[in-house]
């Protein structure tokens, strides 16, 4: 009677211990291959069970489990309910290793309230590739090999040398176009420059065939001759006649040889220009008509004439035929 329920006890003591490890976490660790090549990968997991109420520190994994050997990827942890108010975690970590050697990873730590659980060790075991030494003939590294020519890898530097040969190519072209006195644009019509005389002479009959006085425009009229006068003098003579007044304009002109014998057509065109501008006056028909004639007395009078190309080389020629006499 006395052993029986000694024996009662033992079985009691030893089902509550049993009952007790099974409620505990546990942590175990697998590896997919334990052997592996030089920069192969293989899977290591980590599985987890505790009680839903355990509060558990997971653990802590850096890039490197063990020197040599690496960390890649790690998964995202797989939480199942296993019953019994237990739950199981998963973890996946894709490790690799570039140095051979027989790898010790130590077990991992787990802690539980004020406990701590490990898991198992596991040993990783990396190789080189087997090398042929007595089959197969050893060389010594190659020479760097020359690639083919390829066009299409060309095609950028020769579009920027292009480019540049094409900017410089415009650059001396805007430069010597410029020096020549041409427009930068080959077909922009060039402009006609006309020598002065000829330009006022247009400027008249232009004036003339609006017949300004005719319509009562007399102030309108006188101003455009004296205009065209001014303009006129300022390209045939060089000086700022549109910017003088009547009575400057005829001081500097009696100081020119050139105009003496038409300063009177040119003083009775100004002084009777201002008459009708300042003054109000209204000229007679027959004063219209004479400052029209004296401009244009004034213009033949004071025209400089430009040779014509053969004038100027017969010109060249007996100049020629002088030197060689006098030689």
């Amino acid at each position: 009677m006395k052993n029986r329920q000694i024996l009662f006890l033992f079985l009691l003591c030893f089902g509550f211990a049993i009952s007790v490890q099974a409620q505990q976490p546990v942590i175990k660790a697998a590896i997919d291959s334990t052997h592996i090549l030089i920069g192969e990968q293989t899977l290591l997991h980590l599985e987890i069970a505790a009680n839903n109420n355990n509060r558990l520190q997971l653990p802590v994994i850096p890039d490197t489990l063990v020197t040599g050997v690496e960390v890649l990827n790690i998964s995202q942890p797989d939480t199942t309910d296993i019953g019994n108010g237990r739950m199981q975690i998963k973890y996946d970590y894709l490790i690799t290793s570039f140095d051979s050697a027989l790898y010790q990873i130590p077990a991992f730590p787990l802690i539980a309230g004020i406990d701590t659980f490990y898991s198992n060790d596991l040993a990783l075991k990396v190789s080189t590739l087997p090398v042929d030494t007595e089959s197969k003939n050893i060389y010594d590294i190659k020479d760097v090999i020359t690639p083919k020519f390829v066009l299409a890898d060309y095609l950028q530097i020769l579009f920027y040398i292009l480019a540049v040969c094409l900017v410089i190519l415009l650059i001396v072209y805007i430069i010597f176009r410029k020096k020549k006195q041409k427009p930068i644009l080959p077909f922009k019509k060039e402009e006609i420059i006309l020598p002065p005389h000829v330009w006022a002479i247009q400027a008249l009959d232009n004036i003339k065939e609006q017949k300004l006085w005719q319509a009562g425009k007399e102030k309108e009229y006188h101003s455009q001759i004296t205009d065209v006068m001014r303009k006129y003098m300022e390209m045939r003579f060089n000086i700022f006649a549109m910017e003088m007044t009547s009575g400057q304009i005829l001081n500097i002109a009696l100081g020119i040889s050139e105009i003496d014998y038409v300063f009177d057509k040119l003083k009775q065109m100004l002084l009777l220009s201002d008459l009708v501008k300042f003054a109000k006056y209204r000229p007679l028909p027959d004063e219209n008509e004479m400052s029209m004639m004296n401009a244009y007395l004034f213009i033949n009078g004071t025209k400089k004439e430009i040779p014509e190309k053969n004038e100027v080389n017969e010109n060249i020629e007996a100049n020629e035929i002088n030197e060689d006499n006098e030689k």
